[in-house]
């Protein structure tokens, strides 16, 4: 399978560069006319059936390619065609992504069979085409009435893993939860990193931090890696070691993700949040200039560390994939509310209280006081039940945020 992957990795690259050369010299079809001349002959473009085909002349040509399965060779050229598609159109969307980049050998760690036979799992054993047998540590047993579509192979850390794709007609692609959100049903969810979720029932989680707790181990072994050779087995086996750290710590962090997205649908059958783009929030500082064109310091060094503490706190997977997934085999809602203002206004009488973001407490000249995360999760729930914060300029820079109640008391 290590094989595999190597001449999987070889052949996509070579297509890849194909795609990129047609571009660089032609740039267009070839019944057009180029605004920019090229020196090379001009030729058909490359697309995804032209070098599918190909994969007749390269098994002629190079006999150790008949060893890889067809479906496994398709496949890679169809990730191909996804990579320039994507980066050319973009998705369902119209979001583009990045420049496809050549793989190298720890950037291509998968292949995919299109077609799995209905009983390839004997036992303890799994039976994949040119493969054979191999034995295997089943997760979970596959469900009755399901059928077996096709097969991941993945090369991770600590060894290798198969991911089936299962179907049944019969389960409907989207399920349809009907839930109307009252006050009693429902419940408000501020995430943060301070406390990483902040309801409004009064529960307050502080994040584990697995990433700070391994940061000393995983710098010592940084450190002996550096002062080793490159290419050496023993840089091999550190860098194998690190890996394996990694995935701990990412492992330990979902794990925590699954059972606090548990207990959470279990609170409430409707659970608000706020719709945050932590990207957004994790972008880097603008850099600052003078007159003279002298960089000025512009605080990236302590965003960089806050930086860190959202990618160890996993905000954006937890909201965005576990918790409504959860949510979804529970037969509960999970409802997005603009978070415009959600830290700035007092969740009981409504009034604006500024704040600051190194001002971790609020205090209301109605008497309440509280932590500010979880005034923000109260208000995130009345938010979601009705009351809609605007913004309206008053004169200059100056601006009036006001509370607008529904019809209905909250």
């Amino acid at each position: 399978m290590s094989k595999w992957l190597d001449m999987l990795r070889h052949q996509y690259n070579y297509l890849l560069a194909d795609r990129f050369d047609w571009w660089e010299f032609n740039r267009c079809p070839i019944n057009a006319c180029p605004l920019v001349c090229s020196i090379a002959e001009p030729r058909e473009q490359p697309e995804y059936y032209g070098q599918k085909r190909s994969l007749v002349s390269l098994k002629a040509e190079r006999d150790w390619y008949k060893d890889i399965h067809a479906d496994v060779l398709q496949d890679m050229v169809k990730r191909v065609d996804l990579a320039l598609t994507r980066f050319i159109k973009g998705d369902s969307n119209g979001k583009r992504s990045g420049k496809p980049r050549f793989k190298n050998k720890n950037r291509y760690r998968t292949f995919a069979y299109q077609r799995v036979k209905p009983d390839c799992i004997q036992g303890n054993r799994i039976e994949l085409p040119k493969l054979g047998k191999i034995k295997l540590i089943q997760h979970r047993p596959i469900p009755d009435g399901f059928t077996l579509k096709r097969a991941l192979v993945t090369q991770k850390a600590d060894g290798w893993y198969v991911s089936l794709t299962l179907e049944d007609v019969s389960v409907p692609d989207s399920p349809v939860i009907d839930k109307k959100p009252t006050e009693a049903n429902s419940i408000g969810v501020d995430a943060g990193l301070e406390y990483f979720v902040a309801c409004s029932d009064g529960t307050m989680v502080k994040p584990p931090k697995f990433y700070r707790q391994a940061e000393e181990k995983l710098s010592k072994l940084q450190a002996k890696r550096e002062a080793r050779k490159k290419g050496s087995t023993a840089r091999r086996k550190l860098n194998e070691r690190i890996a394996k750290l990694h995935q701990q710590i990412a492992r330990q962090r979902q794990q925590w993700h699954f059972e606090l997205a548990g207990e959470l649908v279990d609170k409430a059958e409707v659970v608000f949040v706020e719709d945050l783009k932590v990207s957004n929030l994790a972008k880097r500082n603008k850099p600052k200039q003078d007159n003279e064109g002298k960089f000025l310091p512009n605080g990236q060094s302590a965003k960089s560390g806050l930086n860190k503490s959202f990618a160890d706190a996993g905000i954006a997977g937890f909201l965005n994939e576990i918790l409504p997934y959860k949510a979804a085999r529970a037969g509960r809602l999970v409802i997005k509310v603009n978070p415009a203002g959600t830290s700035q206004h007092c969740a009981i009488c409504l009034n604006r209280v500024p704040k600051e973001l190194s001002d971790r407490w609020h205090d209301c000249s109605c008497g309440v006081s509280m932590p500010r995360d979880l005034n923000s999760g109260i208000l995130i729930k009345k938010v979601g039940l009705g009351v809609r914060l605007t913004i309206k300029r008053e004169s200059g820079k100056s601006r009036r945020r006001s509370l607008h109640l529904p019809d209905r008391e909250v």
